[in-house]
């Protein structure tokens, strides 16, 4: 005999359609009628572009090394990191720079840390937020630690991480679950599915259905949303938390977007990438999806995104001096390459480090 001994669904949620209009017969949240918040939303979707941007001439120009673009990403970003609370943990990736000045990090920091100074990853901000996590999926991991802490504490406070969708293979985004659901931790695990584990397109990495079913499997609760849509993805995020928050559980949010950019400025995208495809999938990017929608809902005016735009490039011109003047007149001590991994350095990082403060000393480090 057979019997079906559980059955499972994934919802998928989308209030703004790709022309910026709200889907007719859906329950729309309040945050489509706050225009004061969603403006401001808007201005750091657009403060956030800009800067990525500026970001990538540097790199091209030989002012920074090498960098990861948030290009598309704006409103899955932005959203995540809007939805927290000072009190909670963030546990990024390496791109999530819309989140990370939500929670103040400076622009100028995150210059810095792309310029090769460890300096920029003790940012400002919330001093128990965990630094960029280069390894693919660790930072899952030191979320649910932190989560894990909270718990123990009583303390009413949410770690939050973010993963890639090649990331959401390995098996630390998928122990961070088993954790989160075991112990049922205030955890959110964000899936940003951007289409592209560097070369790797998301149809060639898993034949799911969705990323967002491996939350299910380890017992979270776990949706899918239009990650091109701010409306969308804030609702969903303050959901997801809340529940976290009240001792709920945790859960796993599957945000649907495109990566418009190369991986980093190390990549291109072009060899492996059809462009008919990035053509399309900028008519359903995130600014000027919410753009429409301001502008359609007489929230907006395109004096106020000119004045916007001309602000923003000040904004971000000053971190860009803020960033150089630290590099020029007090440059990163060339020991620090190797003086936060072990408390007592092997032997042969000893002998490498000599050779470095030889270079240094002969005007190298410059």
């Amino acid at each position: 005999m057979a019997a079906t001994i559980a059955s499972f669904k994934v919802d998928y949620f989308q209030f703004l359609n790709t022309d910026g209009k709200l889907i007719e017969g859906a329950q729309i949240p309040a945050l489509a009628r706050d225009v004061k918040q969603l403006t401001s939303l808007y201005r750091l979707m657009t403060l956030t572009r800009v800067f990525d941007k500026k970001s990538i001439a540097l790199q091209r120009t030989g002012k920074l090394g090498t960098y990861a673009s948030c290009l598309g990403h704006e409103a899955a970003h932005i959203a995540i990191g809007s939805a927290m609370r000072e009190e909670d943990c963030f546990a990024p990736m390496y791109r999530e720079y819309g989140a990370q000045f939500c929670r103040g990090v400076k622009m100028s920091e995150v210059l810095m840390y792309w310029g090769g100074d460890e300096r920029g990853n003790d940012f400002s901000g919330p001093r128990h937020d965990f630094p960029w996590s280069v390894p693919i999926a660790t930072q899952c991991l030191h979320a649910a630690g932190a989560a894990l802490a909270y718990k123990l504490h009583g303390q009413p406070r949410v770690a939050v991480s973010v993963v890639g969708d090649g990331g959401s293979s390995k098996g630390d985004f998928l122990e961070a679950i088993n954790a989160a659901s075991a112990w049922k931790l205030p955890l959110v695990l964000v899936i940003v599915n951007n289409q592209w584990a560097i070369s790797v397109p998301r149809e060639k990495q898993n034949t799911a259905r969705t990323l967002a079913q491996k939350g299910i499997a380890g017992g979270l609760a776990s949706v899918q949303v239009d990650g091109n849509d701010l409306i969308t993805s804030r609702w969903v995020m303050d959901k997801a938390i809340a529940a976290a928050r009240e001792g709920r559980g945790g859960s796993v949010v599957e945000m649907m977007t495109y990566r418009l950019s190369d991986h980093t400025t190390a990549d291109d995208a072009r060899r492996y990438r059809p462009q008919d495809d990035v053509d399309e999938a900028w008519k359903k990017e995130p600014l000027g999806r919410l753009r429409n929608y301001l502008l359609d809902q007489g929230f907006w005016d395109q004096v106020k995104e000119e004045e916007l735009l001309a602000e923003c490039a000040k904004r971000v011109q000053a971190a860009v001096e803020e960033y150089q003047e630290q590099v020029n007149n007090d440059p990163q001590p060339v020991d620090t390459m190797f003086n936060y991994m072990f408390k007592n350095l092997p032997h042969h990082l000893e002998e490498q480090r000599d050779i470095a403060r030889k270079f240094a000393r002969e005007g190298g480090q410059h």
